[in-house]
């Protein structure tokens, strides 16, 4: 893979030194224009950058920071269009690199509302983000970085597996070291395949987060604190665990917090736990107290769930913070 070494996205910042550096999923989202309607009978579509990790850079950078990509893509039109729209969307794509054998993967889903959103992916035989060799890793920069968030899906093959591990290694597990459990069983052999990575990683990471089916592939638990506790165990020092309609979890050695859901009209969910993953950055990065941190991240995904796209939903600080005080009031009212 090649990659470009000047830098994309102009800062005011002295340093290089990234707030969140994320590795994983980049491509194009292609979603109707039509709500409820079987993809044989959309006759309309709209394009956005998508892919998990690609998404949560983006909701950093869009509360204000700085944030970068590690990723691939294919020498091809989407390929262009992914690189350039996540530095005109205030990411850093320095780590995007080119992939001539591959191409940019395409998804592709349907919108049945309010939590009905099937997806299909086009990343046969491969895509270009699972490419990400060890020797593509800065070290440096996955090190210094003040948050470093990787997700489950790359560890589905070699060599993005490999890479993976070389960059937890030069981090040697410094705070705010996240693992999105992000399971897609499309990418894995078998639930024991993925079950078996899962477990290695959560030795290199600080921060896991995830939902309960995801909790399950990761610890076998599916019951929310008895799956925090298990993550915990491994020497996890934050367990966050998504419930969906019961809200989220969030779960220390000393501290345990349970935040509500905030109602919302559902246009679209794909992106709400990008927009989640993103808040909790920034609330990381803030030092913010766990409640804090996971009602912002509550009201950053309901705001991503109340419209159509992902990258190009999400919310800016003052919108999240207006969502989060809004239901606080009502908590305590």
């Amino acid at each position: 893979m090649t990659f470009d070494q000047e830098r994309f996205v102009t800062t005011d910042r002295p340093s290089a030194r990234f707030d969140v550096l994320a590795i994983g999923r980049s491509g194009v989202d292609i979603y109707p224009q039509q709500i409820g309607v079987g993809l044989e009978d959309v006759t309309s579509f709209g394009k956005f950058l998508g892919g998990s990790a690609a998404n949560v850079t983006v909701a950093a950078a869009r509360l204000g920071d700085h944030s970068a990509l590690i990723s691939g893509v294919g020498d091809d039109p989407f390929g262009r269009f992914v690189r350039a729209e996540l530095s005109r969307l205030g990411v850093d794509n320095r780590y995007v690199g080119v992939d001539d054998t591959y191409a940019t993967p395409v998804t592709f889903c349907e919108i049945y509302p309010p939590d009905d959103f099937p997806l299909y992916f086009y990343r046969k035989p491969t895509a270009p983000d699972l490419q990400v060799e060890v020797a593509d890793i800065d070290t440096d920069a996955v090190a210094d970085a003040r948050l470093y968030w990787s997700t489950v899906t790359g560890l589905s093959e070699e060599p993005s597996r490999s890479a993976h591990f070389a960059a937890w290694e030069s981090r040697a597990r410094r705070p705010l070291t996240v693992l999105d459990l992000d399971y897609r069983p499309m990418f894995w052999d078998t639930p024991a395949a993925a079950t078996e990575q899962v477990q290695r990683a959560l030795g290199h990471v600080t921060v896991a987060v995830g939902n309960r089916e995801e909790c399950e592939i990761a610890v076998g638990e599916t019951d929310p604190h008895k799956a925090a506790d298990a993550l915990l165990d491994l020497g996890v020092e934050l367990a966050i665990v998504k419930q969906g309609p019961r809200g989220v979890l969030g779960k220390t050695r000393h501290e345990t917090v349970e935040v509500a859901p905030i109602p919302v009209d559902v246009i679209n969910g794909l992106g709400a736990g990008d927009s989640f993953g993103g808040s909790l950055c920034h609330g990381l990065l803030a030092d913010w107290p766990l409640e804090k941190i996971l009602l912002h991240a509550n009201a950053a995904g309901a705001i991503v769930a109340g419209r159509l796209e992902c990258s190009t939903a999400m919310p800016t600080a003052d919108e999240v913070a207006a969502l989060a005080a809004t239901a606080q009031e009502h908590i305590h009212a």
